[in-house]
């Protein structure tokens, strides 16, 4: 046999026997294995995300983390690892080819000889070799192949709905940091609108002093109330600054070490309150049959049986059937070219009989993790209808409390009006006043509040229900 590089490739061309052949099949699957190796490999993921200059709207902002997303990407490549276990979990019905050889060269003197009187004869050669090319097909495993199939296909539905219970987890956590940072940017804008009456009512004050018309109580008062409220708008915007680092964390955001007070990320988004109706009985059972988790549970449950299967083909014997070529030197002649070579055929048949209480320890141990997934899978329902109607709760509570704050910073804001006419014509005092504008405030702090807290108590029961995991 003789290798040439043409134009077309490698060339084979035949000049000796079926061992030369198979010697050269070894050298042309190094070869290959060595070109595999050289080919370049995957590039690596960005290293960095730069933030998104332009303003992000709620649905931009859930499409930037489904694709950049670290716990996402994470569940992507466990997907791509269970594709790899399902190619492994059925390989044991596919046909197996196998290549081997070997050659050994051993002393002289350890080549065993007859007497003397028999002369020009040995049970060996000091050197020899051998190769083999053989295919062997599973008939019979003692019910693991069909096992593999079905454990094949629930392995991967597992997976995928892993990955859907980590969507729709990210999902969720995307739209609270989303909120939170439309709430804590609507906070800033609530204290600096106090800070703002605080300040017109200390310059009224301070002119009314001058003018003679207060006490120099009045000025001190209105100071000691401007001051109070600076440390809120200082607040607010240190919690504006946290959230949107923390949604720039979930998006997959890298943010510039350079960066120190704030960070250029804009929403467009606004917190509103969208009607979302549903009955606590209803969302109970869309929430046992959409959350992807159970489905997991269900799947995991099912692979649990079929590793009983698989432990008790212990019990059960093994058939397979093989076919191939065989080439070998001659143990009759120091001459390497003498060669032996033919095809062969066959059955082989393996069955422990007593395996030493293997086989049944590890079918205790099945029976066993089948039962614990059973009850992980009956916890987990219990656990799941807890979480609804937890959520249905908070939901009805914030509906409630925005309800009760639709009119509440108009009648704030009609009270202060009167208060600062009233002080002005002489009926009122500056604690009235005072009094409103602190009124105001917190009126205008509850409603953004309670919007935000609407907001997210909808998108935490949409998650509990299961919505937009199964659709």
């Amino acid at each position: 046999m003789k290798a040439e590089l043409t134009d077309g490739g490698i060339e084979a061309r035949s000049h000796g026997g079926p061992g030369q052949v198979i010697g050269f099949l070894i050298v042309l699957l190094g070869l290959c294995i060595i070109t595999i190796s050289k080919l370049p490999a995957a590039e690596p993921l960005s290293a960095t995300n730069s933030l998104i200059t332009q303003p992000l709207s709620r649905s931009e902002a859930i499409n930037v983390a489904l694709r950049q997303n670290p716990n996402i990407l994470r569940a992507q490549k466990d997907v791509a690892a269970a594709h790899g276990v399902v190619i492994q979990t059925r390989a044991i019905a596919i046909p197996k080819l196998r290549l081997t050889g070997n050659y050994t060269a051993v002393e002289p003197t350890d080549v065993d000889k007859p007497p003397a009187s028999i002369s020009g004869f040995s049970f060996g050669t000091d050197q020899s070799w051998a190769t083999q090319l053989r295919l062997v097909q599973s008939i019979y495993e003692g019910g693991r192949m069909s096992s593999a199939f079905r454990a094949a296909r629930l392995t991967q539905a597992q997976s995928v709905l892993n990955y859907q219970t980590t969507v729709a987890n990210t999902v969720l956590d995307v739209q609270v940091a989303y909120d939170d940072v439309l709430l804590a940017e609507q906070q800033i804008t609530v204290q600096e609108a106090s800070v703002e009456l605080l300040g017109q009512e200390l310059t009224d004050t301070t002119r009314r002093y001058e003018a003679g018309t207060v006490p120099r109580f009045n000025v001190l008062r209105a100071e000691v109330e401007l001051a109070n409220a600076r440390p809120k708008l200082i607040r607010a915007r240190n919690s504006f600054r946290i959230a949107k680092n923390n949604l720039a964390n979930l998006l997959g955001f890298n943010v510039a070490r350079e960066t120190v007070e704030d960070i250029q990320l804009q929403l467009t988004g606004k917190l509103e309150a969208e009607t979302y109706e549903v009955r606590l009985s209803q969302a109970i059972g869309l929430a046992l049959e959409r959350r992807t988790e159970l489905g997991a549970l269900r799947k995991a449950q099912a692979l649990r049986k079929e590793d009983i299967v698989n432990a008790r083909a212990g019990y059960k014997p093994s058939l397979q059937a093989f076919a191939g070529y065989d080439a070998r030197s001659s143990l009759f002649t120091n001459d390497l070219t003498q060669e032996l070579h033919g095809w062969l055929t066959g059955v082989q048949l393996s069955w422990d009989i007593f395996d030493g209480l293997r086989t049944r320890g590890r079918v205790q141990e099945t029976v066993a993790l089948y039962e614990r997934a059973g009850v992980e899978l009956d916890d987990t329902s219990r656990r799941i209808e807890l979480e609804v109607r937890t959520a249905f709760s908070n939901f009805i509570e914030s509906r409630e409390l925005l309800e009760s704050q639709k009119k509440v910073v108009e009648q704030a804001e009609e009270a202060l009006r009167l208060a600062r006419a009233r002080s002005e014509a002489g009926t009122g005092t500056q604690l009235d006043v005072l009094s409103a504008q602190t009124a105001l405030t917190e009126a205008r702090t509850t409603q953004i509040q309670a919007l935000h807290d609407y907001s997210v108590a909808r998108a935490r029961l949409e998650r509990a229900v299961g919505h937009g995991t199964m659709d």
